[in-house]
Formats: structure tokens, C-alpha cells, sequence
């Protein structure tokens, strides 16, 4: 067992380093400027992290955070930013593209039949592997940006998959972390293309960095695990406060409808209407997802006061017995009395739901 977390800890750091090192290759290509050779760096931090992981983790993940992911996102995303910054000055021709690749069919046969018949396997390799090299360099810009953006979505999934979890996670919340992540990767995906694609915006540096940077700002949530997690809290006076109170029964919940407000729907909500309103900016698939941000962003609102009013009740009716409790996973316990200054509190808190609960029979009757 232990053999095989080592092995997933490795081949999915090694994935991680591959693909950071295709999208280097493709911004000096694209540069025709050997010292961006130098992005490769940053892969020493992500082999660093191996090293350290390796020696005092055994291999496994952290609670709450995964520095795999999180330098991953530190080694791949400045690429991206220069293939995007310099996607609007390269334009792709269907045909010339189609002709070279056909041409390079061409000398990929020819050079496999001289290698066949005069010289080893070693040199057939490497023939190939030359005619390989030289055809993706023959493919369109924006196709290899495209493929790079998707295939760097799917490896944050299929990494956090493989990735040794650790002791505080379970399998059950790993797989529904992974399916909120393979949600939150297809928005973002839609969100740079749709947004990134728009001729007007190409134009405008200031308004693509400013998109890159929500771009950017919305992949950090990929690194953390609290979506799934909630945060215990101790037995103290502190941590029995009304705000403390409602943060450890609700974290997983108010963390996800912060990332949502904040994180994701929000600045995409802001990025669309500004294109629309300031620089006027109208098409289909705009329009709809500007929409459907709406909704989320109100369905969040209308969770948080689902949750803000279930916890008023909760403290109500708890209240009443002189029960207090920490975390929706410990019993209440009846002998645990709440202080002064708490009781104070809760008065407060609960003094609107009071009346209006008061109010509600008469209402039915």
C-alpha cells in the first residue's frame, strides 16, 4: 500500500512538471526567445515540494490544502499568460496549416523507410521522433493555447484524483470534492474562451489582464479542500460565540457559498457586465451565462439566509434547555450551561425570530 501511495505521489508530480514544461516550450516557440526557457524554474519548487512531502508526509496530502496543486498553478498559469498576451497577433490559416502537416506525412514515410533499410532501431526513433516534434510545431497557435487551457483543467482534477489523500479527508468527501472541481473547471473553461475569444477584447490589454487576472483569481480554489470539510472547533468561551457557533455547524456551506460569491460567479458576473454595459458587448452565449451567474449568485443568497435562519432556530431551541454545542458532529450536551455574556448574545440574536414565531400561529389559526 504504501508503495503505491509513493508511486501516485510521483507520477502525478512528474505529469504536473511534463505539461508545465509543454507550456514553456510553447511560449519560447511562440517568443522565438530562448530565455523564456527560465519559466522553467519554477518546476524546482514543485520537486522541492516532492522532496519534502516524500520525507515527512510518507507521500500524503495535507489537511485543508495541497501544495502539489497549489505549485502546479504557480509553474503553469505564467505560460498561459504570455500564450494569451500574444494570442492576438497570431492568426491561423486553415489550409497552409493542413499543407504543412500533409507535407510532414510525407517525410515522416520517407524517413521511415531509409531508417528500415540502412540504418537501426535507435536512429528509426529518433527520425520519429523529429517528424513528431516538427508536425505539433505546425500546428495553429490558438489550438495549442486552447488544448493547453483543457488539458491543464483536466490534470487539476485528475491530479487532486491521484494524489495520495490524506488523514483528515475521506474517500467519500475526495469524490465529492472532484465532482464540484470537474463543475468548477467546465465554468472556467467557458469563462476564458467565451470571454478571451471576443475580437474587442484582444484589442484592449488593459481589459485582457484584467480578465486573465479573474482567470487566475478563480483557479485558487483548486489547492483547498474545505468544500468538503468542516471545521471542528474547541469547547471554549470564545469559540461558543454566535459567529464561532454558526462558522464550525456550517464551514463546508459558507465556504462554498463564499467561493461562489467571490471567487467565481461574482467576478464572472462583474467581468460580463461590464463588457456588456461599458463597452457594449452583446452576443448569445454572453448573455446566457451572464444570466445563469445571476441565478447562482442569488440561489447562494437565498442558501445563506436558509442557513442563517436554521441556525437562529437551532440557538433557539437549544437555548431554551441550557444546551450548548461546538460542531454538528458532537451531541449537545444538556450539562453545559451557557455563560453570561453568551446568553446575552444569544438574546440578541435570537430577539427578531422570537416575535415572528410568536406571531406564527395566530397567523395559521
Amino acid at each position: 500500500m504504501e508503495l503505491m501511495v509513493l508511486l501516485n505521489a510521483l507520477v502525478t508530480r512528474l505529469l504536473f512538471v511534463l505539461h508545465s514544461l509543454i507550456g514553456v516550450w510553447r511560449v519560447t516557440e511562440v517568443k522565438k526567445e530562448p530565455k523564456y526557457w527560465l519559466l522553467a524554474l519554477l518546476n524546482l519548487l514543485l520537486c522541492l515540494e516532492t522532496g519534502l512531502t516524500l520525507k515527512f508526509k510518507q507521500g500524503r496530502g495535507y489537511k485543508w490544502f495541497s501544495p502539489a496543486i497549489f505549485l502546479y498553478l504557480i509553474c503553469t498559469v505564467p505560460s498561459l499568460w504570455l500564450l494569451e498576451i500574444h494570442h492576438g497577433t497570431q492568426y491561423c490559416g486553415n489550409e497552409p496549416g493542413a499543407v504543412q502537416v500533409n507535407v510532414t506525412n510525407q517525410d515522416f514515410n520517407q524517413s521511415r523507410d531509409s531508417s528500415r533499410g540502412s540504418e537501426g532501431i535507435d536512429h528509426h526513433i529518433i527520425q520519429t521522433a523529429k517528424v513528431f516534434v516538427n508536425q505539433l510545431s505546425t500546428i495553429c497557435e490558438t489550438v495549442w493555447t486552447l488544448a493547453l487551457h483543457q488539458t491543464f483543467l483536466l490534470l487539476l482534477v485528475v491530479g487532486r484524483w491521484l494524489l495520495p489523500i490524506g488523514m483528515e479527508i475521506t474517500r467519500d468527501q475526495l469524490s465529492q470534492l472532484l465532482l464540484m472541481f470537474v463543475g468548477t473547471a467546465a465554468d472556467i473553461l467557458e469563462f476564458a474562451s467565451e470571454t478571451l475569444d471576443i475580437e474587442d477584447v484582444r484589442k484592449n490589454y488593459v481589459l485582457l489582464n484584467a480578465i486573465l487576472a479573474v482567470w487566475t483569481w478563480s483557479m485558487l480554489q483548486f489547492p483547498l479542500d474545505l468544500a468538503v470539510q468542516h471545521i471542528g472547533c474547541k469547547p471554549t468561551a470564545s469559540a461558543r460565540r454566535i459567529p464561532s457557533l454558526l462558522f464550525c455547524r456550517y464551514s463546508a456551506e459558507l465556504w462554498n457559498i463564499g467561493v461562489s460569491l467571490f471567487i467565481q460567479d461574482g467576478p464572472f458576473f462583474i467581468v460580463r457586465s461590464i463588457l456588456m454595459g461599458h463597452f457594449r458587448i452583446f452576443n448569445q452565449l454572453l448573455v446566457f451565462f451572464t444570466a445563469k451567474n445571476i441565478l447562482v449568485l442569488t440561489l447562494q443568497l437565498y442558501r445563506l439566509a436558509v442557513i442563517t435562519l436554521d441556525f437562529r432556530a437551532t440557538i433557539l431551541q437549544k437555548s431554551r434547555k441550557g444546551e450548548v454545542s461546538c460542531c454538528p458532529c458532537e451531541p449537545y450536551e444538556a450539562s453545559t450551561q451557557a455563560t453570561a455574556e453568551q446568553d446575552t448574545e444569544m438574546k440578541e440574536f435570537i430577539d427578531f425570530p422570537v416575535r415572528e414565531e410568536s406571531q406564527a400561529p395566530s397567523k395559521d389559526q
